[in-house]
């Protein structure tokens, strides 16, 4: 599973274009973050974030959490049919042991 991060877009759309603006926003809702925090939360996406703040953001936002984040399947199995063309096993190749003469 893979998703994307559409937090600077949000922030755009609200008029919020400097990643330092969000930090007094967030206090406001009792997150207290770092400008450092608060910018690697915007410029790339975030691993962990807590739900304090992720509610947080969708408040300051006026957002839902799918507007936040989009998931979308990057490696999908594909599960094969009983009719499905199957190619045969490879050959098995056969090795030969060979002792060195003397022993």
């Amino acid at each position: 599973m893979g998703f994307q991060w559409h937090l600077r877009t949000r922030m755009a759309e609200k008029g919020l274009f400097q990643t330092s603006d969000l930090v007094p926003l967030l206090a406001e809702r009792g997150v207290h973050l770092s400008r450092e925090q608060v910018y690697r939360l915007v410029a790339q996406p975030p691993q962990r974030l807590s739900m304090d703040a992720f509610a947080a953001l969708c408040d300051i936002l006026d957002c839902q959490p799918n507007d936040l984040i989009e998931v979308h399947v990057v490696n999908q199995q594909v599960r094969k049919t009983a009719d499905q063309d199957t190619r045969p096993a490879p050959p098995v190749r056969r090795s030969t042991i060979r002792r060195p003469e003397g022993l």
